[in-house]
């Protein structure tokens, strides 16, 4: 009886009820901080490019509508090219994880990367900005992200070459 009730709420939400649960707590999470933080801190009417929420609508605007289809079509290429292939150890998993690593660093650290804010960075460390290679140092971490994958998918697929083939492994086998 309870799967059926799941089954219909399924159908009905279009998702599980533990999504319905996340979405409230994100709303409610939401709902907090602006309580907390005040409308006024969202909002600066004097520099209103430099507003929180500007920015906030400015990276839904460009995740949902630039880059989410650009990285759906790549995964959907490469999941496309493994259906099509007869290697045994997949490749996206070992794109998908050391773009995830770059994407996530460049986020975190692209104030650094494109030199931007040297003078609160500059308060904040006591340091200089132009000194630092924050650009060096993000694409070392992403080639060295990159050849480890690389080197780790090298090794899977000699692996994978050199165990012996069980049937269901061969191409049509169900």
């Amino acid at each position: 009886m309870a799967s059926t009730t799941g089954t219909r709420w399924s159908r009905a939400y279009g998702a599980s009820g533990w999504h319905l649960v996340l979405m409230l707590a994100s709303l409610a999470l939401v709902g907090y901080v602006v309580a907390t933080v005040g409308l006024d801190a969202l909002w600066d009417p004097d520099v209103w490019w430099q507003s929180m929420a500007v920015w906030f609508v400015g990276a839904v605007v460009l995740h949902d509508l630039v880059l989410f289809p650009v990285y759906a079509l790549a995964d959907r290429l490469l999941a496309r090219r493994r259906a099509g292939s007869t290697a045994r150890v997949p490749l996206v998993n070992h794109v998908r994880v050391p773009t995830l690593a770059a994407a996530l660093t460049f986020l975190l650290f692209f104030p650094g990367i494109l030199r931007r804010g040297g003078d609160t960075y500059a308060n904040a460390t006591g340091l200089d900005q132009d000194q630092d290679p924050f650009l060096v140092r993000w694409l070392l971490l992403v080639l060295a992200a990159y050849l480890l994958s690389a080197t780790l998918y090298a090794v899977r697929s000699v692996r994978a070459r050199r165990r012996p083939r069980a049937a269901t492994d061969l191409p049509g086998s169900p």
